[in-house]
């Protein structure tokens, strides 16, 4: 219902002013009138002149035109339970229990969303009780659309109460819809629900399984493991393989922080697997939803081409191309620059006559060691050394520095491969350093994490080997490592005013990986255990830096991004590689990648080109969902089309076992003028909404007295007049 008034803000003066002003316009009106001979059309303009001073006149005391509107239903009490994923955490402890299973924050609020527990107020409110769900788009917690909602929803809305742990992660802060709520007169009664601080617990964070592993190697799957426990724990971890395997790992995980540890698993035949990694549930643990995490990996035959350039034929030279020839896994081409002889090349089918002339034979490399040599006549050109940064920069290809005494590598330091040198070396001593006792490497922090230096399947025996290994007599003068460089091993005993000298440093150029070895004694690693050590050495640096441009591969296209493994809503970058019909890298093209996510939801990521001679493309891409996706690469020129996966970490938004945020509840109660309540005030709840006081009338005031409507009427009004008096001829 509603009704309408008209009101004038009076006062003496302007009452008085009124009067006088009426009055002298009526005189002046009727003097011009009568003067005029009573003539009709002076009548006409006289009565509008006093319309125009009356309306005025009117304005002058402000009118205003006010509506009430009564409500003529019930108003409205909304209850909003939590329903996102954090409320699935149990930290929970049932009222009045000292002890027993915690319930989960979801299962604590379901009495306070059960229709009977309003009864009492049915007579007087209209109760609806609805969940706040997460977010369809990012999985997240939004608390301030359902209350924005429920002003747009119901306009008798007299009360809200919220049930929530206050975690929310999406959408506007919850106190812009409190303070439209408070304008409404709208109050919020808050319950907080959960623990504010963390309970003693276990949660696997993250679980690295690569997307692909080769059959018959080792893989290395890395885990990171978040621990809010008061004490050091030792805990057994088991790591299941969907093909029945299981391994199961002591683990020590430290109080109050992170733990990084791997598992290394070697598949025994290809296939697609799922690994599980399960942590047992500690005692003091209060939450075990937490404790188990899996990821997909694709086991494979991989076929891996190396090339090796050297100069003379030394020994670390024999036993790397001896090494690489008898892995099955590595198809390896030799090409040596031998001084003194009118031909390069060499003598066995390993061996290649001359360096890859076309873009199309050097782009098949998935790795090129360079040996002792360097840009001069019958070696390397400038222009090949262009094309080997090209190769590491634009489609991921490996490349092994690998100096020797005759100093050739020097030369590189006026050519473009001198920017992806991982160390500063002294041109004062192309000769490098030697000496009658060995020398040995010492790993540094890096370098006892690092897969490369991973001769032995524990970091205690790993320390041993590398402590044990036949010394070196030679090593390159390098100077310190550049900055972005990762130095893995240093020399044991020489150091200069930067520090240890390093010898087995990488680093990462545009989409490749760069090592550099700067002694020529790994072959000595064979003295008393054969290949043991050699081999595995070299096959895990051939393999590290040709796993990523080998992601997904077809017979003229290639698909990689990084980070291989991204969080939900972590932006990654899709790099891929396409070649022509005729072999040579596509120039420019319409490439594309199609993702679908677990949902269904299908993106279209378009792909710039990147280096033209390469036929290297990239896009960025920022899943918002967890889980495997499936990607499909395209190329509307060539018509080629590529199939890959890609596994996003299930970092949702929403997590088990975070502490509640309370602070979220009570400032929407205060900032409404509500109140903030515990989940067994239920009974006080009903209370205070029962002695809410009836709604207030909604009153809706319009000042005529400065309305657009009113002003444009008054400025036509007098342009009439004055159109009016031209018309008499008064003008």
């Amino acid at each position: 219902m509603s009704d309408s008034t008209l009101l004038f803000q009076w006062s003496s003066w302007t009452l008085v002013l009124s009067v006088l002003a009426i009055a002298l316009a009526g005189f002046f009106s009727y003097t011009a009138y009568r003067r005029s001979g009573f003539r009709t059309s002076f009548l006409i303009l006289e009565v509008l002149r006093m319309l125009l001073v009356i309306g005025a006149i009117l304005l002058l005391n402000q009118p205003e035109w006010i509506e009430r509107f009564r409500p003529t239903s019930k108003p409205v009490v909304m209850v909003l339970g939590d329903r996102s994923g954090s409320m699935a955490t149990r930290d929970v402890l049932p009222t009045g229990s000292a002890g027993g299973s915690p319930l989960t924050r979801a299962d604590a609020v379901t009495p306070w969303l059960d229709p009977k527990a309003w009864e009492s107020l049915k007579e007087r409110f209209d109760v609806v009780i609805q969940p706040i769900e997460a977010d369809t788009t990012t999985g997240g917690s939004d608390l301030n659309a359902p209350l924005d909602k429920a002003l747009q929803d119901y306009p008798e809305l007299r009360a809200v109460v919220m049930l929530s742990d206050g975690d929310w992660n999406s959408g506007q802060p919850p106190v812009q819809a409190a303070m439209k709520m408070r304008l409404e007169q709208v109050p919020i009664l808050s319950a907080a629900v959960g623990s504010p601080t963390r309970l003693p617990d276990l949660e696997l964070l993250s679980l690295d399984v690569p997307t692909f592993g080769i059959s018959g190697k080792t893989v290395r799957i890395p885990f990171t493991v978040d621990s809010s426990l008061p004490r050091e724990q030792t805990l057994t971890a088991i790591l299941k393989i969907s093909d029945g395997t299981t391994i199961e790992q002591p683990i020590r995980i430290q109080p109050m922080g992170r733990t990084s540890d791997s598992f290394l698993w070697k598949p025994a035949a290809t296939g697609d697997y799922t690994v599980t990694l399960t942590l047992p549930k500690h005692g003091e643990e209060t939450i075990a939803d937490n404790n188990e995490l899996a990821a997909p990996i694709a086991i494979r035959e991989e076929k891996l081409k190396v090339l090796v350039v050297e100069s003379l034929p030394r020994w670390e030279y024999r036993y790397l191309r001896n090494a690489l020839s008898r892995d099955p896994g590595v198809e390896v081409d030799c090409l040596l620059f031998h001084p003194g002889l009118s031909k390069v090349g060499g003598g066995n089918k390993d061996y290649i006559k001359g360096f890859p002339e076309s873009l199309e034979q050097l782009s098949q490399y998935d790795v090129v060691f360079l040996g002792d040599v360097g840009i001069g006549d019958k070696q390397l050109t400038v222009e090949q050394c262009r094309l080997l940064k090209g190769l590491v920069e634009q489609q991921a290809s490996g490349l092994v520095f690998m100096p020797g005494m005759q100093g050739r590598q020097l030369t590189f330091a006026d050519s473009e491969l001198e920017a992806l040198y991982p160390v500063i070396m002294d041109s004062t001593q192309p000769g490098g350093w030697g000496s009658r006792t060995a020398s040995h490497f010492e790993l540094t922090e890096l370098g006892r994490r690092s897969l490369l230096t991973k001769l032995a399947d524990t970091e205690e025996d790993n320390s041993q080997v590398w402590e044990n290994l036949p010394g070196f007599q030679w090593y390159a003068p390098s100077i310190r490592a550049k900055a972005g460089s990762e130095v893995l091993a240093v020399h044991q005993d020489v150091s200069n005013q930067y520090g240890r000298i390093p010898l087995l440093a990488t680093r990462t150029f545009g989409n490749g990986k760069v090592l550099y070895m700067g002694t020529d004694g790994a072959w000595r690693w064979r003295k008393g255990v054969e290949d043991l050590y050699h081999y595995r050495f070299w096959g895990q640096v051939v393999r590290w830096m040709a796993y990523q441009r080998n992601m997904a591969k077809g017979a003229a296209m290639r698909l990689y991004f990084s980070p291989e493994q991204p969080q939900v809503n972590q932006t990654l970058t899709f790099n891929a590689n396409v070649m022509e019909s005729s072999g040579e890298p596509l120039a420019k093209g319409n490439v594309s990648v199609r993702v679908i996510s677990p949902s269904g939801k299908t993106q279209n990521v378009q792909l710039t080109a990147q280096g033209g001679e390469w036929g290297a493309f990239s896009g960025p891409f920022t899943p918002t969902e967890s889980g495997q996706h499936r990607l499909l690469l395209r190329c509307a020129e060539t018509k080629d089309s590529l199939e890959a996966s890609l596994f996003v970490q299930g970092g949702a938004l929403e997590k088990i076992g975070k502490p509640s945020r309370p602070e979220v509840l009570e400032e929407l109660a205060r900032v409404t003028l509500g109140e903030s309540l515990r989940l067994d005030q239920l009974e006080e709840a009903l209370k205070r909404l029962a002695a809410l006081p009836e709604q207030p009338e909604k009153i809706r005031r319009v000042q005529l007295w400065s309305h657009p409507a009113i002003a444009g009427t008054l400025i036509l009004g007098m342009a009439v007049f004055w159109i009016g008096r031209k018309w008499a001829g008064l003008v």
